[in-house]
């Protein structure tokens, strides 16, 4: 008999597990956290993060803008200016984003020391 039911965030079909997709995507994360002081024009969020193509950083954008999490605001200047910053629904995500960095402060040595390891890759059962 399996332990799963209707609901449970990493069946399909669950709301949840939409959202957990979206937020395990490699450059969600980063992004959100970039945006976490305030809004951030978009080339100021490449020089930020470093690493992103501008074209991976608009899609990007594009797709969290989508689910609700960031905003994106065109300003009616010449020359056009656009900035964007996190929805209240986006910013609920920043305190969560903060204990897995600090997961990630205290465990990152450990991780790399793994990978150096000869040792075989434990199989999980299941």
């Amino acid at each position: 008999m399996s332990r799963f039911g209707p609901g449970d965030p990493f069946l399909a079909d669950c709301p949840a597990r939409l959202a957990v997709e979206l937020i395990a995507d490699k450059w969600t994360v980063v992004v959100l956290y970039g945006l976490s002081r305030g809004p951030v024009r978009h080339g100021e969020l490449v020089e930020l993060i470093g690493g992103i193509s501008r074209k991976v950083l608009t899609q990007t954008l594009r797709r969290l803008e989508s689910h609700g999490l960031v905003h994106r605001h065109a300003y009616a200047e010449a020359p056009p200016r656009v900035e964007y910053e996190l929805t209240p629904l986006g910013a609920t995500l920043i305190d969560p984003i903060h204990v897995l960095t600090e997961w990630a402060r205290a465990n990152g040595e450990a991780v790399l020391d793994a990978l150096d390891t000869d040792a075989e890759p434990v199989a999980s059962g299941g």
